[in-house]
């Protein structure tokens, strides 16, 4: 909240300036402080720009203070290695998807906020990416037809990306990477994530999943 209401200020303030700057550049005739005014106004706004971005990027993570569930999968079998799984996340957010193998797997990105910027509000923040279908034999893995869905849409600047490739740019990131979970599909299993600090944590349901995971 503290850095949407900053940046708003932000650019409520480029805008003021800006035209104060062009009032003072067109009607007054001041060339000097009507274009230092500008400048600064301009400035702002370019700030407030890219904060915005950056904010909209950040909202596609969501907040992790520990561990938590964070989605349910139910599967049905509709032929052989071929599952209906509906997926249900924390959020409510809700999806059906055929996947080809004989297990399921979830990957997630994970940004990491040092002391400093936990103190400001910045937790822990995942974000599920893709669900796919494993098989068993790498043979399989190689030659059968692959299922893979993409979890996540990208909005506004990549700070994934950004980490990466200019750490410089944001001091207060501690660690990223990626985490993934997987475990067998069978009919009628489901079986709930979890996150916590160290990752993704995949669990049974139901003893149709205990099952599969206990012959695996």
């Amino acid at each position: 909240m503290a850095a949407e209401l900053v940046t708003l200020v932000a650019a409520i303030l480029g805008l003021l300036l800006t035209g104060l700057g062009l009032r003072r550049l067109v009607w007054q005739r001041r060339l000097v402080r009507g274009s230092i005014q500008s400048l600064a106004g301009l400035s702002l706004l370019g700030l407030a720009a890219t904060a915005t971005a950056i904010l909209f990027n950040i909202y596609t993570y969501q907040r992790l203070t520990h561990e938590e569930l964070i989605a349910e999968l139910q599967f049905s079998q509709i032929g052989p290695q071929h599952y209906r799984v509906y997926v249900e996340q924390a959020d409510g957010t809700a999806h059906s998807y055929n996947l080809r193998g004989d297990e399921w797997q979830i990957d997630a990105r994970i940004l990491k906020w040092q002391g400093t910027a936990n103190l400001l509000g910045f937790n822990t923040l995942y974000r599920l990416e893709r669900l796919g279908g494993r098989y068993r034999e790498t043979r399989q893995e190689m030659d059968a037809p692959r299922t893979v869905y993409r979890l996540a849409e990208d909005r506004g600047l990549d700070l994934w990306r950004i980490a990466h490739q200019h750490p410089g740019w944001l001091p207060g990131v501690d660690a990223i990477y990626g985490s993934a979970a997987y475990l067998p599909m069978a009919d009628r299993a489901r079986f709930v994530l979890h996150h916590s600090q160290s990752g993704l944590v995949a669990r049974p349901l139901n003893e149709a999943a205990r099952r599969a995971v206990e012959t695996w």
